[in-house]
Formats: structure tokens, C-alpha cells, sequence
């Protein structure tokens, strides 16, 4: 058993994986680009790797501490967070609508000011590997000032009304590149890129059957689709002109084979440690891919 490396000068638990998972991850790692600018989407691999909630199956989810440590590991290229607002317009991480389910608080997210958000502590699952600490959540203006162009970012605006404050902190921070703005809602995403922002678009496989994703390509940057999703389904995504077409939640080497398979070049996953020590099969799409 091998325990990964914490951030210098940060306090980041120490997770234990096996050692040919920390061997496969180090190899994996992304170049950092220091000195070089921000990462940018456009400098993304061909098959991208993204760690939800900071890969809620191994971290904590959008916790600091966890986006941290799947920073360290490199498995993933780009880490996923959820957006709330607070009553007084402060922008914070959680994915819920209420506290209850991840932290030691209870009631709305919405009913907080920042002063009270100060107190909310994370509660970690107890089947996570390693030990976590009960930290309070974060804002995003902190996530944004720790990993902005360190590496690439997705946020979800669970709160559409918080479009224009999440682009105020995007900009103003030069990750307009940097940072991919998601949403269930295509309208939300319009209105993120008519914002100079990169946008993505997330669908469940339910929608999927009646949506007509070409009619989004002037706007959304990526397709987020459901694994799930029927072969017919995932195929008209990939075929739709959206520049990047990737699918959640991916948790297993055989699940993310398939949808390489049909065409998607990226996968979300809980587990980006799992997969990146798997190997992957052939990207190809059927009929010659895009």
C-alpha cells in the first residue's frame, strides 16, 4: 500500500491506493503548465478525464481537500464542482439544495449569509479510503484563486441566477478558457456563452430520447450525456457538430470503453483513479467516427 503525496505547505489527508494505481497515476499526470499560462480547454487531451465532485468515490465530495488530492494524483485532466448561492449573493460549493445529506448542518444552502457559512462543516463519508477532515465547504472564488489555470475547471450553476455573478469571478480571475460553465438547461448555457463563457450542456438519458442536440452546436462547447443512454441516442450526440461530446457518471472500465466506442471523447467519473489505471480500448466511433 502506497500513500499519495500532500500539496506543500496544504494540509491534504492521505489517501491509500494501491501501489499500481499510484504508479499508473503519476504516469498519467498532466503537465501543469507553470510559466506557461493558464491551462486552457483547447489544451485538453484527445479522451479527456474529468473527476466529479473532485471523484466523489475517492474524495470527499466538492470539498477542498478532495480537489486537492485528485489535483496531486493527475488522474483526471479536468475537476468538476457544484455551484450554490447564498442568500446574500456569495457563490459557494455544494451540490444538494439543502445541507443535510453532506455536512453536519441542516436546511436550505439559500437560507445562509457567508457569516453563517463560516460555521457548515462537510461530513466525508465513512466508506471513503484515508481520512478527511471535517472542513467547512468552499467558495468558489477559493477554488477559482487554488486551481484556476492549473488546471481546467467545471462548474455547474445549480442556481441559474447566479450566471452573471459565477462569469464577474471567471473573468475577472482571466479563466475565461479555463473554466467549463454547465447546465441541464440549454438556455442557461446560451446565456453563459452570450457571457464569453465555455459552456456545457447536461443531459439524462430520458431527455436524450427527444433531444436534437445540432440545434445547441452554436453555443455549447460539450454534451455531457448519461451513460445510460441508448446506442441511437449517444451516436446523434456525437454526430451533432458540438465540438466535445462526454458521458456521466462513467464508473467502470467497461462503461467508459463503450462510449469511447460510439464516439465521446471524454468520461466524468466518480472513480478517475480506477479508470486511469485501466487501459482503454480503441476511441472509435461506428461509421468512421465524427
Amino acid at each position: 500500500m502506497v500513500a499519495m503525496a500532500a500539496l506543500a505547505a496544504r494540509t491534504v489527508p492521505v489517501t491509500v491506493l494501491t501501489g499500481a494505481l499510484s504508479l499508473t497515476v503519476l504516469a498519467f499526470a498532466p503537465a501543469l503548465g507553470r510559466g506557461a499560462g493558464p491551462l486552457t480547454v483547447d489544451s485538453l487531451p484527445r479522451i479527456t478525464y474529468t473527476a466529479h465532485r473532485g471523484g466523489a468515490l475517492e474524495v470527499p465530495e466538492n470539498s477542498m481537500a478532495g480537489l486537492a488530492a485528485a489535483f496531486v494524483r493527475g488522474s483526471a485532466r479536468v475537476l468538476d464542482f457544484d455551484t450554490r448561492m447564498l442568500r446574500d449573493g456569495t457563490l459557494v460549493v455544494l451540490h444538494d439544495a439543502t445541507l443535510d445529506r453532506t455536512t453536519t448542518a441542516h436546511g436550505p444552502v439559500a437560507a445562509l449569509d457567508r457569516a453563517a457559512w463560516e460555521g457548515v462543516r462537510l461530513r466525508p463519508d465513512a466508506s471513503l479510503p484515508g481520512h478527511w477532515p471535517r472542513e467547512r465547504p468552499p467558495t468558489v472564488a477559493e477554488v477559482l484563486d487554488r486551481f484556476g489555470g492549473r488546471t481546467v475547471l467545471m462548474l455547474e450553476a445549480k442556481d441559474p441566477r447566479s450566471l452573471t455573478g459565477l462569469a464577474r469571478l471567471i473573468r475577472v480571475r482571466g479563466l475565461t478558457r479555463s473554466v467549463l460553465v454547465n447546465s441541464n438547461r440549454p438556455a442557461v448555457a446560451e446565456r453563459a456563452h452570450r457571457l464569453g463563457l465555455v459552456t456545457q450542456v447536461w443531459r439524462s438519458a430520458r431527455q436524450m430520447r427527444t433531444d436534437r442536440p445540432r440545434r445547441w452546436a452554436a453555443y455549447v462547447d460539450v454534451l455531457d450525456m448519461d451513460h445510460t443512454a441508448r446506442d441511437a441516442d449517444l451516436l446523434r450526440a456525437v454526430r451533432s457538430g458540438v465540438p466535445h461530446v462526454w458521458a456521466h457518471t462513467v464508473n467502470t472500465p467497461g462503461d467508459r470503453d463503450r462510449v469511447l466506442r460510439l464516439g465521446c471523447d471524454g468520461v466524468i467519473t466518480d472513480a478517475p483513479g480506477l479508470l486511469a489505471a485501466t487501459s482503454m480500448v480503441a476511441a472509435t466511433a461506428p461509421g468512421g467516427g465524427r
